[in-house]
């Protein structure tokens, strides 16, 4: 099973919620470690290796927010945060510095767990699969043989787009079903790995940074295009 060879760090000061994290996780099977301090947390990342790093943002010594926009660059596992409920603010920053999720409090486990197989499976599969897929369209170039997404210049050079694991799981799908409208229901069991409830809204928030990314004007997008009421369309230049 995934969890059995995963091991998970869990940075969380509330005690009553971290220890509910730690003994449901472990009892589903997964190697936590839990810390309460983020300056010491981080110490952890840099000594240890660990599969996914949960992060509460709220936290004594470094919040984290900066625990993962300091790690990001050389940590290639998941980042999942835990966010106060309904605080976009937080939200948007989370999916700024590069995490690949957010769970918003109070933390339901059982989703948490479900959201967790998710990344991880993801994960495996890329680690183990020996096909290369190569889009190109319409002058964006999206490689998952060595997850990278490159955009074509006007002068014909290509620009290298630094995005996140979650930014590439999304375009890739999206571009990958280009020129068909894809539900919201679709691209979270894809995604996420869960049904959409109708509240979350981290798919919209990392189509906003896909587009910031891409030079797509929000307004008027030409690559991500919104259709009202269903999802979206990676549209194709006719």
């Amino acid at each position: 099973m995934i969890a059995e060879s995963s091991r998970l760090l869990l940075v969380e000061d509330d005690l009553t919620l971290g220890k509910m994290v730690d003994e449901f996780l472990t009892g589903h099977g997964y190697r936590v470690r839990w810390e309460s301090n983020g300056l010491l947390a981080l110490e952890l990342i840099d000594s240890e290796k660990f599969d996914v790093l949960i992060l509460d943002i709220g936290l004594p010594g470094m919040d984290g927010i900066q625990i993962c926009r300091t790690v990001r660059s050389s940590f290639q596992g998941p980042i999942i945060m835990l966010t106060a409920r309904g605080d976009e603010i937080d939200e948007v920053v989370c999916l700024e510095v590069g995490a690949d999720d957010y769970i918003a409090k109070p933390v339901r486990p059982r989703a948490l767990l479900a959201r967790l197989k998710v990344h991880l499976r993801r994960g495996k599969a890329q680690d183990t699969s020996s096909d290369s897929t190569r889009l190109e369209i319409d002058g964006l170039i999206i490689d998952s043989s060595n997850r990278t997404v490159r955009q074509k210049t006007a002068s014909g050079d290509e620009k290298v787009l630094n995005v996140t694991t979650a930014e590439f799981d999304l375009l890739l799908f999206l571009m990958q079903r280009a020129g068909e409208v894809v539900g919201r229901n679709e691209i979270y069991e894809q995604i996420q790995g869960i049904a959409y409830d109708g509240i979350d809204r981290s798919i919209d928030l990392r189509v906003s940074r896909l587009r910031k990314k891409l030079g797509d004007d929000p307004n008027n997008p030409d690559r991500i295009k919104s259709v009202r009421g269903v999802g979206y369309i990676f549209a194709i230049e006719s």
